[in-house]
């Protein structure tokens, strides 16, 4: 398609950069974080690329303030980060880790202080270790409680400072890579329970909306909601299809 004239993007709009807690973070066990399913799922031989895991990654945990100063040099107008649940919660739930929440106050000062627009992401896939253990994690409705308590702590934390969140993270990827082609942690290859964890993380996630506007702690602009891969690659489609077709 042939555009004659294109419109220019609006000043406000948000360039920006993102990035996921257990991509970039490291500090895996300091400040009393917890483990997450990611932590052990790495050390299982052959799921990493020559068993790289993020204990250190770029270190982002003591190098933040660094890192701030290269995306105002870059002319970054916002970053999306995820939260580690575990530096929350360590075991999911119960007391507040105070120095995990320390910090991610400490980087939005940052990037409030450099003119970057801080976007959160409450779940980026690093479901706390004790919850999977406990109960199975996203298999189980429990996690709807406790996922709309952590985010209910994080809401009342950055009250005035973080406008624009990010529920749940590309839902139909973890979905279907933890419980359908095992490719991401709990390594399960079966599409019943797959279509019952997206149906509880649908119900987790309207939880946590529900619990947004019920707090009424946010500005008028403030908004929250969830993000979706829009594309599926040529070898999920084909394994979705053969799940499909096959004779039960």
């Amino acid at each position: 398609m042939d555009h004659k004239q294109l419109k220019e993007f609006p000043n406000d709009f948000l360039w920006g950069s993102a990035s996921a807690a257990y991509q970039v973070e490291g500090a895996w066990q300091e400040d009393g974080k917890g483990a997450s399913v990611w932590d052990d799922f790495v050390r299982i031989p052959g799921k990493t690329f020559k068993a790289t895991n993020g204990d250190v990654a770029v270190d982002h945990y003591h190098r933040f303030k660094e890192d701030v100063a290269l995306m105002k040099e870059q002319g970054l107008k916002t970053y999306r980060f995820s939260i580690a649940w575990t530096r929350i919660f360590p075991e999911g739930r119960g007391e507040v880790n105070q120095a995990g929440l320390d910090f991610y106050l400490a980087l939005i000062d940052e990037l409030i202080k450099a003119g970057i627009e801080p976007m959160v992401t409450l779940y980026h896939w690093d479901l706390p270790r004790a919850l999977q253990e406990e109960y199975g994690g996203w298999e189980s409705r429990k996690i709807i409680e406790d996922f709309t308590n952590y985010a209910a702590v994080l809401f009342e934390a950055f009250r005035g400072k973080v406008h624009y969140w990010v529920s749940l993270n590309e839902q139909n990827i973890f979905t279907s890579l933890g419980y359908l082609l095992a490719a991401h942690p709990p390594g399960v290859t079966d599409p019943k329970r797959m279509y019952e964890v997206n149906h509880i993380a649908n119900l987790a996630n309207a939880s946590v909306i529900n619990k947004f506007h019920e707090m009424k702690s946010q500005g008028k602009s403030d908004q929250v909601s969830p993000t979706h891969q829009t594309t599926q690659s040529t070898a999920t489609r084909k394994i979705f299809w053969q799940l499909k077709t096959r004779k039960t």
